[in-house]
């Protein structure tokens, strides 16, 4: 397999798929998953001659099971690892969810010379709790109670989001597919319980807003308007309306787990937008 060690000795292992002269799509992958939620994209796109990326963020997959770093600046720094080690710069950088934020804080971080276009997928900046100057943000007692459940029984938990709101199977009329849960649940528990829980603050209470007002590349956002976990309007509709160069893609009725729920669709705005 393939790693990468970080500056502060953090093992991060990557997937580098393609042909080394294609053009480039690196994919963050959101809370508490791994590179391989983006199976469906990373062969839609090396099958058409593209060099796809995508890396196990620390504490999650088969990255280190570290007790530390497990904040957006953390991750930025982890990504920026890759890059160079690669010598990817001027990907295009996909994000789903807390990967979305991990995207955003990389380009605030390390530069939008790094990144030719960037895609944020039901993701979680500008911030999602809510704050004096974000009252319309989920209260702390939400992500409290999603600490508290990975805490009392991890496996329960892991089950439970994506058999329930993640991919809308909650909703009236929903078909869920046991294989698509069960495929969220083995991710889930790959990584580090302490990465995960950690990571509940870093998704829920980084604020990216001044992060998402210094970017001036293209930025297309997707988001479904019925993400039972990421708000529609306090997070997708408002991030696209704070980049200076930003396209709002709303899915009528999608959940969260879109790339996976409406692959298809995703892959094509994806094409349009790299080749635009």
């Amino acid at each position: 397999m393939s790693y990468v060690t970080t500056n502060d000795g953090v093992e991060i292992y990557y997937k580098d798929w393609g042909p080394k002269d294609g053009k480039v799509i690196y994919f963050h992958h959101g809370w508490p998953l791994s590179s391989d939620d983006w199976d469906a994209q990373m062969l839609f796109f090396v099958n058409k001659g593209f060099r796809v990326v995508a890396h196990d963020r620390r504490g999650h997959g088969r990255s280190s099971q570290v007790s530390d770093g497990h904040d957006m600046d953390h991750y930025a720094d982890d990504v920026a690892a890759v890059v160079k080690h690669l010598g990817v710069e001027g990907a295009m950088h996909v994000g789903h969810s807390t990967g979305g934020g991990e995207v955003v804080r990389y380009i605030a971080r390390h530069g939008e010379d790094k990144v030719s276009k960037a895609v944020l997928i039901s993701a979680v900046p500008p911030i999602m709790v809510k704050t004096e100057t974000n009252p319309q943000g989920l209260d702390k007692s939400v992500f409290d109670g999603m600490q508290a459940q990975l805490a009392a029984n991890r496996s329960q938990f892991y089950y439970d989001v994506p058999a329930g709101p993640f991919y809308g199977f909650n909703r009236d009329g929903a078909q869920p597919s046991q294989a698509v849960i069960y495929n969220w649940w083995r991710q889930g528990m790959m990584g580090c319980a302490k990465a995960h829980y950690d990571g509940i603050v870093a998704f829920s209470q980084t604020d990216f807003t001044d992060d998402l007002k210094g970017i001036s590349i293209p930025v297309l956002v997707i988001h479904g308007d019925d993400d039972q976990v990421v708000p529609y309007d306090d997070s997708g509709k408002l991030s696209a309306s704070l980049v200076k160069n930003g396209k709002l893609h709303t899915y009528q009725g999608a959940p969260h787990g879109i790339p996976t729920t409406h692959a298809e669709k995703v892959n094509k705005d994806l094409l349009d937008f790299i080749n635009s």
